[in-house]
């Protein structure tokens, strides 16, 4: 086996010694790359912002910006990385690097004080400037919105770059004016070939192991071995334990890459999305056809996470306040359990069976998450939040109607926040079946809504709020869909 290393900026760096847990941010700077910052490290402040090539939805490769404090190095083990440095190029002998077209527009638009944060902005300015597409959806007018350039540029690129001394206004102006990449542009060219295939992982060092296997058969067996072992995806969760709770593992295993946990196929009565998809791999793939998800995804923390959050790492950390089980919950989704013996499917209503316990065993990987067709018309989801976008919920509500002939024959409400784990609102929805879809119905069921679960008092919220927000949930939902509703 070769031995562990990854491609930074064109140059091979073996990992070695570095410790097991050591994070891509550490390693870089180790390197003397430092360019690449720890803020908060745990991912809300996007100031260790790397990119990384990863197989592309629309080239083979895409240029996808990720949070370095929060990925084991190990995680990347034959991958290839560019940080900040990397994007200028040489110059003539005896002059300074060339600039890349985002960091000139960050220069000459003063997109930069302290320059703390600028490194992990332009990279993930870069990830959307390298983004196929962007360029056709530009307005040709030469205007653009509030999150959208004339340029094409989408500036939830952005979200999880936070900036304390600059200011925003001169950032999003360096971002609405870059333009295309040249003919000549390398990082351009490098989306036409095919990113570096994952490779089989065995890293050990000082007792502690990163594994990656090729298969997932191979995986499951090894799981079976190794009952304790801590399993990854993006270790956007992993990687807030590992640096501020300090948390080690004795063996790591990555499925990030397993290309059976990497499938997304729509059928006649099912769309299967693989557990190690990221949120951004599914967004873009779906494009829109689950309007609930389409509608989730701006408000699952930022593009930074979603690059490597997945729906197999939310539903298995059994946390009460993800924002996916909600949704899921009101699509009447269930999950794909495979361990070495084979796999059952078992409904997400059923999964959670305490404060981060599931019916999930140790020697079982979620392989993916099955969704029912057809799909309900009638679909919201609330996020209810200390601030909109890269923040925990208080309190999620997902809706998932049908309404037919002013009747709700069906309804679906998948609640977080508000429970020792993600559930189902029971009684709202039994509430609301038969019922004309009105706003006296509304009015009269928004009490149940709000009595359903046991929230509680902590630093988010008090158990009063969320109860409140809770039935204005119903309220919001029947006035924005009201005119949409088929008589």
């Amino acid at each position: 086996m070769v031995a562990a290393h990854i491609t930074v900026n064109g140059e091979e760096a073996p990992i070695s010694p570095a410790p097991a847990h050591t994070t891509v941010l550490d390693f870089l700077r180790e390197r003397g790359l430092t360019g690449t910052k720890e803020g908060c490290a745990e991912g809300e402040c996007g100031a260790c912002s790397i990119l990384v090539a990863r197989p592309g939805v629309d080239k083979p490769t895409d240029w996808v910006a990720v949070n370095a404090c929060l990925v084991p190095v190990a995680a990347l083990d034959g991958q290839e990385v560019v940080t900040s440095e990397g994007l200028a190029t040489a110059g003539a002998p005896g002059t300074p690097p060339v600039l890349h077209p985002v960091q000139e527009e960050m220069a000459v638009r003063g997109g930069s004080q302290c320059g703390y944060c600028t490194p992990g902005f332009v990279c993930s300015m870069a990830a959307e400037y390298y983004r196929p597409g962007r360029c056709a959806h530009a307005d040709t007018d030469g205007e653009s919105d509030a999150e959208h350039g004339p340029n094409g540029f989408d500036l939830h690129a952005l979200s999880g770059n936070l900036c304390r001394c600059t200011g925003y206004r001169p950032i999003r102006d360096a971002a609405f004016a870059v333009g295309t990449p040249t003919d000549e542009d390398p990082l351009a060219r490098r989306r036409e070939q095919a990113p570096p295939a994952p490779v089989a992982t065995a890293y050990v060092q000082d007792d502690s192991a990163f594994l990656r296997k090729g298969t997932l058969p191979e995986t499951l067996r090894l799981l079976r071995e190794q009952p304790d072992a801590v399993v990854v995806a993006g270790s956007t969760d992993w990687g807030v334990e590992v640096n501020i709770r300090s948390r080690r593992a004795g063996c790591v295993v990555a499925v990030d890459r397993l290309p059976e946990l990497r499938e997304l196929r729509v059928d006649s009565d099912s769309i299967e999305i693989g557990a190690a998809l990221t949120l951004t791999e599914i967004e873009r793939r779906l494009d829109g056809e689950v309007p609930l998800l389409a509608e989730l995804f701006p408000q699952f923390a930022s593009r930074l996470i979603r690059n490597g959050a997945t729906l197999g790492g939310n539903l298995g950390t059994g946390s009460p306040i993800g924002d996916s089980p909600p949704a899921l919950l009101a699509l009447e989704a269930s999950v794909v359990l495979a361990d070495a013996d084979g796999e059952r499917e078992v409904p997400l209503a059923e999964y959670f069976t305490g404060y981060r316990q599931s019916v999930r065993r140790p020697d079982e990987l979620i392989r993916s998450v099955r969704i029912p067709l057809p799909l309900s018309p009638v679909t919201a989801f609330h996020k209810i939040a200390k601030r909109r976008f890269d923040d925990i919920s208080s309190v999620a509500v997902a809706f998932a109607l049908d309404v037919e002939g002013g009747i709700v024959r069906k309804a679906r409400i998948g609640l977080g926040g508000v429970a020792a784990t993600p559930i189902r609102a029971l009684a709202t929805e039994a509430a609301l079946e038969g019922r004309p879809w009105t706003a006296e119905t509304v009015e009269a069921v928004a009490p149940v809504l709000r009595d359903e679960g046991t929230p509680m008092d902590d630093h988010r919220a008090s158990a009063a709020y969320r109860s409140a927000m809770l039935g204005r949930s119903l309220l919001k939902l029947y006035t924005r869909t009201t005119e949409a509703v088929p008589s």
